[in-house]
């Protein structure tokens, strides 16, 4: 019998565009149900900014023109191990093999890669090098989804071209839980129009 998956739905936001010169600020995960699109679980924090490295102006520009979204990536920070450290036991506490969603997957699979493998010696997915993988196979890209799922072409299948509804009743607030929520929702939408 094959074991039932879970899609873990994740946003992060960080101070700049590169994992390993800048840092995470916080990382929101949503885990839903392949079956049925039920939510199971939650996963939020905020992580401390790694003290060796910096920040990127133009990022630090953008969030100093949304001050409340900054406050909400930023407040309560805690040791990025130690969040790490109980992000990977939340996974692994899924009932059903975790894939990781991004939107875009590049984007956020990039950034969870890079402090899975720095502190807890983790790889995203599998691949050809040593280390242990996290998730299951190479995650899903909800823009990529849409195009399959609905038909749209690749202009239309980005977030900004998304249909509000798409995202149930979460906005878009760049607070990373907010976001995952909302991406989760869409990829409920997503699975509907997939299995028509």
């Amino acid at each position: 019998m094959t074991q039932d998956r879970v899609f873990v739905v994740t946003d992060m936001e960080a101070n700049g565009l590169r994992p390993g010169e800048h840092s995470m600020l916080s990382l929101a995960s949503v885990a839903i149900a392949e079956a049925d699109g039920a939510e199971l679980s939650r996963f939020s924090a905020t992580l401390e900014p790694l003290p060796e490295l910096t920040t990127e102006p133009a990022t630090m520009a953008w969030w100093a023109e949304n001050p409340v979204a900054y406050a909400t990536a930023t407040r309560d920070p805690r040791p990025a191990a130690a969040v790490i450290a109980e992000y990977v036991a939340w996974v692994r506490a899924l009932p059903g093999q975790a894939v990781f969603v991004g939107q875009p997957l590049i984007f956020d699979g990039g950034w969870v890669a890079w402090y899975l493998w720095r502190f807890a010696g983790l790889r995203l997915f599998h691949g050809p090098r040593p280390g242990k993988p996290l998730f299951e196979g190479g995650g899903v890209d909800l823009a990529s989804l849409a195009m399959g799922a609905t038909g749209r072409r690749y202009a239309e299948s980005g977030r900004s071209a998304w249909p509000e509804a798409w995202y149930g009743d979460h906005a878009h607030s760049h607070c990373a839980l907010d976001d995952a929520l909302g991406y989760a929702a869409a990829l409920r939408m997503l699975l509907v129009a997939a299995r028509r």
